[in-house]
């Protein structure tokens, strides 16, 4: 909890400004939009994650989302496929782009960045070029379906909880199980902290690598698929759009360090709580300019991150 104490106070400090600020932010469907949002975002969060924890990278995640978020819906919809079709073959694409991107860091030794950058390009051309450009949704068809991404249950009487969010507590409950409590978590955590001790040490590196990065690939199909049903609408040129920064920033500010080794499951949705309570500032908060979201957003998390760092400082100064 120390290690994230910073980055929680950062949460806190935004939260209570935001509402300060605007009255309607307590209001309960803005907290449930906050929630939904949280649960969107966090999953994307979640699966980089396991990626930076092995001193690695992902760049694709959002041209993913674009792929996924397209070619579902172009495929019941276009297709003739049904609902659960697209999805198993939505799932599979992503389970190859993970394994070919872990395939090639490890065996032909790339470098991450290299190569999830041009899967980044990659994927979302092939999103252009599948739906000829189009933009892509539902329409008012498949209700059942799109339920899965803007479903709520009740709780509390007046207080809803989405689907997205339970689904992140879900997998957030299954991540920590994952690295605190198996010997493959431990795994990835030595191979960030010293890959080439904990290859000597007779674990296949390359094997966690690939994993983690499949991993990651899935979650941002996951993410893409709820995006798709919740919104219900995906221009190919720029569904995704930054996504992938958002995803890093969150894991990062919740305490993924890039060098790797390093990572709480708990900091990871903190971070992303905090990203989505800044975006939700800037659209209540009038005299804040709409277009100038990446300058703020940037501005604060360059200050929250430097306050993290300091906080870790004086934990682990010698008393």
């Amino acid at each position: 909890m120390k290690n994230i104490r910073g980055i929680f106070i950062a949460l806190v400090v935004v939260y209570v400004i935001t509402a300060f600020l605007n009255e309607n932010f307590l209001g309960g469907y803005n907290q449930g939009k906050l929630l939904e949002r949280t649960g969107l975002y966090g999953i994307l969060s979640l699966g980089v994650a396991f990626v930076i924890i092995t001193g690695g990278i992902d760049l694709s995640i959002g041209a993913v989302v674009c792929l996924v978020g397209c070619g579902v819906p172009w495929l019941v919809t276009r297709q003739g496929w049904s609902p659960g079709s697209a999805v198993g073959m939505a799932f599979l694409v992503s389970f190859g782009i993970g394994l070919s991107h872990g395939l090639l860091i490890t065996k032909l030794k790339l470098q991450p960045f290299v190569v999830t950058l041009c899967g980044l390009l990659i994927y979302r051309g092939a999103a252009r070029g599948l739906t000829d450009d189009q933009s892509q949704g539902f329409g008012n068809d498949y209700t059942g379906f799109r339920e899965w991404g803007t479903g709520e249950i009740s709780m509390f009487g007046k207080f809803s909880v989405a689907y997205p969010f339970l689904i992140l507590v879900v997998l957030a409950i299954v991540a920590w199980i994952f690295l605190r409590k198996t010997i493959w978590g431990r795994y990835l955590f030595a191979l960030g902290n010293n890959e080439e001790a904990t290859r000597l040490s007779g674990i296949n590196t390359d094997r966690m690598v690939i994993l983690s990065y499949v991993i990651c690939s899935m979650l941002a199909a996951l993410g893409g698929l709820l995006f798709i049903l919740n919104g219900n609408s995906a221009q190919p040129s720029d569904y995704g759009n930054f996504f992938e920064l958002y995803a890093i920033a969150a894991a990062v500010l919740g305490g993924c360090s890039l060098r790797g080794g390093e990572g709480t499951v708990l900091g990871v949705l903190i971070g992303t709580a905090v990203m989505q309570v800044l975006k939700n500032m800037i659209n209540l908060v009038t005299w804040l300019e709409t277009h100038m979201e990446f300058l703020i957003v940037g501005v604060v998390l360059l200050v929250a991150v430097m306050a993290d760092e300091l906080v870790k400082r004086r934990v682990r100064r010698p008393k």
